[in-house]
Order: C-alpha cells, then structure tokens, then sequence
C-alpha cells in the first residue's frame, strides 16, 4: 500500500506508506521542506530518511502538505502545515494501534513542523531534525522540549547557517530530562548533495542514533 490519500483538515493529503508485518511495529512520519520553495514528500532527504526508517522496522509515512501534488488546500505560513502534520499522526495511529514506539523526522521547514507537533502530542518518543532553519523560524516554543533527539546539519550550510543551529542546541542542552544531540556532516550543504560524502553519512547517523534509542528502550 505505499500511495495513499487520507483525509486532512482542507481536504485530501496525499502520501506514501509502507507498513512492516509486525503489528507493534514502531511507526515514523517524515515532513517534507518548504512548499513554496520546491518542497516535496519526494524531495531527496525526506526519501531517503523515509527508507532509512523503513530499513530500520518502523512502519513509515510521508505525505505533501496542502497544496502540494495532489493534496489539496494552499499554503498556509506553518499553520495550517502543523494541523496537516497532525492528521497524518493520526491516520498513520489509526492504522497502527498496537505500535509502542512513535517518532518525527523532519527536513528544513519540515523539522520547524516537526519540533512543534512534537510539543503537541505528547506520545512522540523521539525526534529527528535536519537542517531545521533556526535563523528563518522561533524555536523557543521548546520550553520544555518534551522528548529527546537528533539535530543534524552540514557545516556548509548556507540556508540555514550553523551558528544558529548551534546557538538553538544550546538552548536545547540547557532543559533538564531530555538529551538533544547534535551532529554536523562536514562540508555539507543545506541540500546534502553529495551523495557519497554527504547524505550517505548523514543517513548513517540517523540510523545509529536511532537504532541506539530503540534499543535502551528495550533494556
């Protein structure tokens, strides 16, 4: 079943699903970057985040936000984005009950979206965040960041500059309970382009993180 099309607060969604057979299978959504700029649930990061879950055992979901390909409604400043988000939480928690496990992954503006819903569905266990655009957005909505995560970003990266990713960790890093950590791919633009030199270590590092937290959630 990997297209899908679901009901969302303007309308249809558009999306791509791939379930694993066991039914408390940990369950992902993936939030694509800026529909204004290019952004898609088919842009190279977010596919390649997508199978990195999937790879992983997480049931695994990605969708266009409203007015992308085929999912209906116009962009709506963030806003409306963040209750696109939320529907596709909870569709992708309709179809997957039993699932104990439930983590964000976000690209850009997809981690802006990500890190709120985080702050708003309390039974997120863990988030991923790329290149999240700490000079373009407020991210002091995290206080306090409820879960703990990944932020990862190139240190090349001009649209979203590491000073500011840096200065946002360190907020982070300040809150007591959760563990934020930060990765950076060296020479890596906004985009990962280097496939080899860049998203492939990227890619790499999120599934160790990931595979690290499942695993002491296990213990």
């Amino acid at each position: 079943m990997p297209e899908l099309i679901f009901p969302g607060p303007e309308g249809r969604l558009e999306g791509r699903y791939h379930p694993q057979a066991a039914p408390d299978a940990p369950i992902a959504i993936i939030l694509h970057p800026h529909p204004q700029y290019g952004g898609t649930m088919n842009n190279r990061v977010v596919y390649n985040l997508h199978y990195a879950f999937h790879r992983m055992g997480f049931t695994v979901m990605r969708f266009n936000f409203r007015g992308v390909g085929r999912s209906q409604g116009e962009f709506d400043q963030g806003i409306g984005e963040l209750s696109d988000a939320a529907s596709a939480l909870d569709y992708l928690q309709a179809m997957n009950p039993n699932s104990k496990h439930c983590w964000v992954a976000g690209f850009s503006f997809g981690a802006w979206i990500g890190m709120q819903l985080l702050m708003r569905r309390p039974e997120i266990t863990g988030f991923i965040s790329v290149a999240p655009p700490a000079n373009m957005y407020d991210f002091s909505f995290l206080a306090p960041c409820p879960s703990s995560g990944l932020i990862i970003n190139g240190t090349a990266d001009r649209v979203a500059p590491p000073k500011d990713t840096h200065t946002l960790v360190g907020k982070l890093r300040e809150q007591k309970g959760i563990t934020v950590t930060h990765q950076e791919i060296e020479g890596a633009d906004h985009f990962f382009r280097d496939d080899e030199a860049h998203m492939k270590p990227m890619i790499d590092n999120v599934q160790a993180y990931v595979r690290r937290r499942l695993t002491e959630n296990t213990r």
